[in-house]
């Protein structure tokens, strides 16, 4: 029987592991930043058409956090009951809020999840036009 001039080696180099590693460690680290930032995007136009508002509920909301259904003064469970009889009753038009600069956003998201609760998808927020 002949012998073999090589032999196997048992053992394994984790140089370039370790090297491929930290180059990882180095692209995530800088990149991680970037991601956390936002970058700049061109964003695609909306076709949505605006919302006449003879052809919605108009909800408001003052400085003081008072609602308001049309110039009718509400209670947020009135609130809930009129959009629970008209979705029931199948004439629920659009419903705009429109909310004073200064009152507080909880007093919002309050209106918000009583609309979201029921279901309603077709909401709109009133917004003055910013001008430039």
């Amino acid at each position: 029987m002949k012998s073999s001039k090589y032999t196997t080696l048992s053992e394994i180099n984790v140089t370039p592991l370790v090297d491929v590693m930290l180059v990882l460690l180095i692209v995530f680290m800088v990149t991680a930043p970037l991601l956390k930032s936002g970058m700049k995007v061109n964003l695609p136009q909306s076709v949505a058409k605006e919302i006449d508002p003879s052809q919605a509920e108009l909800i408001t909301i003052t400085q003081e956090g008072s609602l308001f259904w049309g110039n009718e003064p509400i209670s947020i469970e009135i609130l809930r009951d009129r959009l629970e009889k008209r979705k029931a009753a199948g004439r629920l038009k659009p419903i705009l809020v429109q909310g004073d600069k200064a009152v507080q956003y909880g007093r919002v998201i309050e209106v918000m999840d009583v609309i979201k609760e029921l279901q309603i998808e077709k909401l709109a927020l009133v917004l003055k036009p910013r001008q430039l």
